[in-house]
């Protein structure tokens, strides 16, 4: 694949399905994610795989999180948290891993994880698979936190959807650049 048709043409896949990037092919996603510009090569970032029954189990922890949020949460809100993780075969957890560093700020650092989250997706694309990347409330519940290993400062910035993509017949519109571009 051409890198600027990459770039032009890539789209969130909301529908994945099996296969998801597996030896080379994922191990292809991290070596993008540690490309990206990194002041102080500080790779301010980690990335948790989670595949198969992990799923299911993050799923539990993500229908405890609601139930810790809303005790009173509905069937279908039950539902969507216990099946969360099973949109697509693979989810990477993006963590960000800020430090102190007299040269490169917090939010300098925050931008070098979301650019690696976005390189992965990328990397992706460009082998033949697809991806989404989704946030959501999760991100910051404190037992889908702890179940991930994450602490301190440290914050899921989102989780990379990853697998096969089914078409759809959803088109991106192409915004008109001069709406946002301005010269100085």
């Amino acid at each position: 694949m051409d890198a600027l048709d990459l770039l032009l043409n890539r789209t969130s896949e909301p529908k994945l399905e099996a296969p998801a990037p597996q030896g080379q092919a994922l191990e292809n996603l991290f070596q993008a994610a540690f490309r990206v510009p990194d002041h102080g090569m500080l790779h301010p970032y980690r990335f948790v795989v989670i595949e198969g029954e992990g799923r299911q189990k993050l799923g539990e922890v993500c229908l405890a999180a609601l139930l810790a949020a809303d005790p009173e949460a509905d069937d279908k809100a039950r539902d969507k948290a216990l099946h969360l993780l099973e949109r697509a075969p693979m989810v990477v957890a993006v963590v960000s891993k800020v430090q102190d560093h007299p040269k490169v700020p917090a939010f300098e650092q925050l931008v070098t994880a979301g650019l690696a989250a976005h390189a992965m997706q990328m990397a992706a694309v460009a082998q033949g698979f697809g991806g989404i990347w989704r946030t959501g409330a999760y991100a910051t519940a404190p037992l889908v936190r702890e179940a991930l290993g994450v602490s301190g400062e440290d914050e899921i910035l989102g989780f990379l959807y990853l697998g096969t993509p089914v078409p759809t017949k959803f088109k991106v519109p192409r915004p008109d650049s001069s709406a946002f571009v301005s010269h100085f």
